[in-house]
């Protein structure tokens, strides 16, 4: 049976330490499909769209003429943030060393010492995704805080800041105030409303409604009692709205659950920034206090933004609260 101690983890940790530190992005595979991973990204990077008129118009052969437009182009700058983040974990290293050494006596094949280190540290970034998925919306940055949801700022967290400094608005054409609760008898009808509310241009794009699991079961079920066993009704799973011409995807994320809001968007709007390869980010395992517990040491930058809020590009569907 492979040996383990605080040395061989260690050294596991350091010749595996790009593979480990990108395991923890791999491990938010389900929600990261639908959205835009941005790496080095050190604290702070500068997205956002070029906004202003840009006019082809006849041809003239003049550089100037009258109206011709000499400024008017602003750049909508949006800061994609990301925060670096620690994570100390003590444990006993001899009760992991039976499930995953027995499962791979299991299948068939033993395992050398440093693919069983390397197995270990694996199962420790798993645990970070983990923590990561379930916070990308709903993390509200508190730099005294304990947890991943007071890490950085999640995309529901962006969108509250964003609603309440009135830049995504009614009158903006970004935001919908549904009137009702939703339930699994009005689910349908709602949700075609708060597309069909999108601008044109959003409604061209092949976009993603992002919204509570709760919420997608509720439409799936009201689709099947509205719709009924007509013809093309042949499955019960829905994966595109109806009415969107497949061009709205229904995905339920984990991160949503009990969210205030669904969004509309692209997979290229909503970024999830990482750093992966700066100097600050790294992985140790040590040996502490506790002589029969080892610590495990990682380091890593995380944030989420918006690319754009213009209603080209984002429909927020806010939930009637009440």
């Amino acid at each position: 049976m492979p040996t383990i101690s605080s040395n061989s983890l260690n050294t596991a940790a350091q010749k595996y330490r790009k593979e480990l530190l990108i395991m923890a992005v791999l491990g938010l595979a389900n929600t990261l499909q639908h959205m835009t991973l941005r790496t080095g990204v050190r604290y702070k990077e500068t997205v956002g769209e070029l906004t202003g008129p840009v006019e082809l118009m006849p041809y003239t052969g003049l550089l100037e003429n009258e109206g011709y437009e000499e400024d008017g182009m602003t750049v909508d700058g949006r800061d994609l943030e990301t925060f670096l983040g620690q994570a100390v974990k003590l444990f006993d290293p001899n009760t992991l060393v039976s499930s995953l050494y027995g499962a791979a006596v299991t299948k068939g094949s033993g395992l050398e010492n440093i693919e069983f280190n390397k197995a270990v540290l694996t199962l420790m970034m798993r645990k970070i995704s983990g923590g990561l998925n379930k916070s990308i919306f709903n993390a509200t940055r508190n730099a005294a805080g304990k947890t991943t949801g007071t890490l950085f700022n999640g995309l529901d967290t962006i969108t509250t800041a964003d609603i309440t400094a009135a830049k995504i608005a009614v009158a903006k054409n970004n935001l919908y105030e549904f009137t009702e609760a939703i339930t699994a008898n009005n689910a349908v009808d709602n949700l075609k409303a708060v597309y069909r509310a999108c601008s044109d241009e959003l409604k061209s794009e092949m976009t993603k409604m992002v919204l509570p699991q709760a919420l997608y079961d509720a439409y799936t079920d009201d689709y099947q009692q509205t719709v009924g066993a007509t013809p093309y009704n042949r499955e019960f799973k829905k994966t595109f709205l109806e009415g969107s011409d497949r061009r709205c995807e229904l995905v339920p994320l984990v991160g949503k659950k009990a969210a205030p809001y669904l969004q509309i968007t692209t997979k290229e709007n909503m970024l999830v920034g990482v750093n992966q390869v700066g100097e600050e980010e790294k992985i140790e395992v040590r040996r502490g206090d506790n002589p029969f517990k080892l610590q495990f040491v990682t380091t890593m930058f995380f944030g989420t933004q918006f690319e754009s809020i213009s209603a080209e590009r984002l429909m927020v569907g806010k939930f009637f609260a009440g």
